[in-house]
């Protein structure tokens, strides 16, 4: 059934301290346990040293300076089912400061010069098939999400690929699909794959060659009925938590309400809030976040006096980015963060205010 969650059965679990195994829904503690101890192993292996005779493409736009963490995923994809023989390539469009080899990827081609804000679509779909020209792969991967979804499409339908959109499961022959009356649909494998989330694990067993070069110059195409009127920003404090790239939240800890706020405006984040925060009025119920409140996917959460129920950390868990500030360094949320902060929330936020204005002025 399509409706059903998938869940990694082999997600790694914690160990109590009376010796039992324990695996928290919602909580990400056993991934970063596991991702610690893996640092701390053994090299991993490279998956293949070649000779190559076959490639498989995989093609992203970076966000930040970084692959988005659909398309690792893609990347972690390809290199599991990755023969020997089997080249993974990497094309990025825009800078890319991530390492190739542990993502999976043998070769990363990266266009540097790639200017995000300019809408040009022909450009993107003949520089793709440009690609698909030289390294003539035997398929193409991408993340069926935001602009690497649109680009598979455009790709398949210009090109006449066969294309395979929301694949929910990918073998080495076939890959499953959603469809109709809430069913699955099993089929071969298409030119041009999307994948929906959570297809494969990005901690992978091995790691790729990781060369590293320059991708094609884009081709020059003038658009022809269109128009660009370049980006225009969005209010974060209108926008839906769901939709939000930056999520600043707020916790018991946070008693400054006003000041809050305008740490949120100054640095153009959304206003998200725990459970405790929302009850006790100072938030609206449409800013919680967590099991009873909104799940988001923010790049960069920065939770400011948020200790980290499990029901908060169930909404943060598909967050690439999380910050804890926090008085107690052995709070809940700290095992959850890529950074905690040891220090009162408003001295932060104060301090954190003075300097965006500073830098602002």
């Amino acid at each position: 059934m399509s409706n059903i969650r998938r869940i990694d059965p082999r997600r790694p679990a914690i160990t109590t301290p009376a010796g039992l195994r324990r695996i928290v829904l919602g909580s990400s503690e056993g991934e970063r346990l596991s991702a610690r101890s893996a640092h701390a192993s053994a090299a991993k292996p490279v998956r293949s040293q070649g000779p190559f005779t076959q490639v498989t493409l995989v093609a992203t736009l970076a966000q930040r300076g970084a692959v988005s963490d659909a398309a690792r995923e893609a990347v972690a994809a390809a290199a599991i089912l990755a023969s020997a023989d089997t080249e993974v390539v990497l094309a990025v469009l825009g800078a890319c400061q991530d390492d190739a080899a542990t993502l999976g990827a043998d070769r990363l081609l990266v266009l540097e010069d790639f200017d995000p804000n300019r809408y040009q679509p022909t450009a993107l779909t003949q520089w793709l098939r440009g690609l698909q020209a030289d390294l003539a792969p035997q398929a193409l991967l991408m993340a069926d999400s935001g602009a690497d979804g649109q680009l598979g499409r455009r790709l398949a339908l210009d090109a006449g690929l066969t294309l395979a959109c929301g694949i929910v499961e990918l073998g080495r022959d076939s890959l499953r699909v959603p469809a109709r009356a809430g069913h699955d649909w099993l089929r071969p494998h298409a030119q041009v794959m999307l994948l929906a989330k959570g297809v494969a694990s990005t901690a992978l067993p091995f790691v790729g060659l990781g060369q590293r070069s320059t991708a094609p110059a884009l081709p020059l195409v003038a658009e022809t009925g269109l128009e660009d009127l370049g980006v225009q920003p969005g209010n974060p404090q209108t926008l839906a938590l769901e939709e939000a790239d930056f999520i600043l939240a707020a916790g018991n800890g946070v008693t400054d309400v006003p000041l809050f706020q305008t740490l949120a405006r100054e640095v153009g984040a959304a206003v998200g809030a725990s459970r405790v925060a929302v009850d006790d009025g100072r938030f609206a119920r449409t800013q919680q976040v967590g099991a009873t409140g909104k799940t988001v996917t923010a790049s960069g959460y920065l939770a400011l006096g948020i200790s980290g129920a499990v029901q908060h950390l169930q909404g943060i868990k598909d967050c690439r980015h999380v910050i804890a500030v926090n008085l107690d360094a052995s709070a809940p949320i700290a095992r959850r963060a890529d950074l905690t902060v040891v220090e009162d929330s408003a001295a932060l936020m104060q301090a954190l205010l003075a300097l965006v204005q500073k830098e602002k002025a």
